[in-house]
């Protein structure tokens, strides 16, 4: 469990926003922490401005062990050339530590739609596998493709190494694996947060689940498995909020990730929300690292 192609990402990694608000040298504090605690894997998204590649590249270059994963790099972002160009380098950098994740991203302007776009983004990759004047690196290029509907799924399972999921429920899980097969990768993404009293974890989990209930993908994601308008309304159901942001204390919320590995997630990307921008997950990153302890 938790492998990529030979990387041993651990069951359970790490997936933050918090990084885009922090300078550099509190990163590389952090990330050196991280390692210490035993975190193997650190996945980061391209939302608030920091380049997906840059970012990754500062964070491997101030640790020694830890992967960093793209989740995701948006290829409406940048030429697939430049995608390319920017994973070879990682790769060759920092070998067997890199993940490429791609996503469409939810890029509306130009009216593509994201399977066809993330299928020509991948056949211009691979072209340039073969034509790029970059050197190839010793340790290869492993990518992931976000992925919630069947054939994006299949897609993962075809055309990468496979799937990364976001906000998804369990349910979802043991659906996404039976569609990627036995072989290819599963890595889901899960919202957690410290509070144990329902009214105030319920309102801080819809807080953040806003944006996800006002866009067509993530809400056609939603009517897939199974949530109803009602479940959809007002800032989710509590059916909803409880099934995507897991809440209570350390113990608590690791026994409800752990419902994911056990559907079928081969890595679970672990997000604490209800921090202060600009303030420091460590303190629950730590007790998570002690409740998560792979078994």
């Amino acid at each position: 469990m938790g492998g990529i192609d030979g990387l041993d990402l651990g069951r359970y990694g790490i997936y933050t926003f918090d990084f885009e608000y922090q300078p550099a040298a509190q990163l590389r504090d952090t990330v050196q922490e991280l390692e210490e605690l035993g975190w193997r894997a650190l996945w980061i998204p391209e939302l608030l401005g920091r380049d997906a590649f840059t970012h990754a590249g500062l964070l491997l270059a101030g640790s020694r062990r830890l992967h960093v994963v793209n989740g995701i790099a948006r290829i409406w972002s940048r030429e697939a050339r430049w995608t390319h160009g920017a994973a070879r380098l990682l790769a060759d950098a920092y070998p067997d530590r890199h993940v490429l994740g791609l996503g469409f991203g939810g890029d509306q302007r130009t009216g593509t739609k994201p399977l066809a776009a993330m299928r020509a983004y991948l056949d211009e990759l691979d072209t340039l596998d073969t034509e790029s004047p970059n050197p190839a690196p010793k340790s290869p290029v492993r990518r992931l493709l976000a992925a919630y509907g069947p054939k994006m799924l299949e897609l993962a399972r075809d055309r990468a190494h496979g799937a990364h999921t976001y906000h998804v429920s369990v349910a979802h899980t043991a659906q996404a694996r039976d569609i990627l097969g036995p072989d290819a990768f599963l890595g889901v993404e899960h919202p957690v947060l410290f509070e144990t009293d329902p009214g105030r974890a319920r309102a801080t989990a819809r807080e953040h689940l806003t944006p996800y209930l006002a866009t067509p993908y993530n809400l056609a994601k939603f009517r897939r498995l199974g949530y109803t308008d009602d479940d959809l309304a007002a800032g989710g159901s509590d059916r909803l909020v409880d099934d995507l942001v897991f809440w209570g204390d350390a113990e608590t919320i690791a026994g409800k990730l752990r419902a994911h590995t056990g559907a079928g997630a081969d890595h679970v990307a672990v997000q604490v929300i209800g921090v202060t921008p600009g303030a420091s997950a460590l303190p629950y990153w730590r007790l998570l690292r002690e409740a998560l302890e792979d078994r």
